[in-house]
């Protein structure tokens, strides 16, 4: 084989070698952060910030929404986590799996039904001591339907969500 016959096929699997890790690192970067960074609204995109930067301790302690503040503030699992108070922060960082919602706080129907999917921090439910948030309140209303049925369905799903 003369020798530029060689360089070029030398080249070419490079060129394949370099595609292929570059496909893969693509793919790589395609699943899904465990924890709902999400923002709502019409351009959408990430934050650095869990639930939209509202408080996941307070939904337990205050049974309600409430927004944290940057001063009160950990990371936990690759995301910021805000909190209400000092005391709030410090019960998360006691026992954070006690407190955080579940499904990575991305909407617990859309989980359901294999769709990682935003929320709004007033549609929750406190359920057997777990914080589930939903992405509106038509879909949380049909979430209040049958919440052991989609808990289930959800709990079959997130992991491989994460990984798609």
């Amino acid at each position: 084989m003369p020798c530029h016959a060689a360089l070029g096929l030398k080249r070419r699997a490079l060129f394949a070698l370099a595609a292929a890790g570059l496909l893969f690192a693509c793919v790589s970067a395609l699943a899904a952060p465990p924890i709902n960074t999400l923002k709502t609204g019409v351009f959408g995109g990430r934050s650095d910030s869990a639930i939209l930067g509202y408080d996941p301790v307070a939904y337990f302690t205050a049974g309600k929404p409430v927004k944290g503040q940057d001063r009160f503030a950990t990371d936990w699992k690759g995301a910021k986590w805000k909190f209400s108070s000092q005391g709030n922060l410090d019960l998360f960082k006691s026992n954070p799996e006690k407190y955080a919602p579940q499904y990575g706080g991305y909407c617990a129907y859309g989980v359901a039904q294999d769709n990682l999917v935003s929320i709004e921090p007033d549609k929750f439910t406190v359920r057997d001591g777990k914080l589930y948030l939903n992405y509106n309140a038509d879909v949380q209303a049909t979430w209040l339907k049958d919440p052991a049925g989609y808990i289930q369905q959800a709990d079959a799903k997130f992991k491989a969500l994460l990984t798609q």
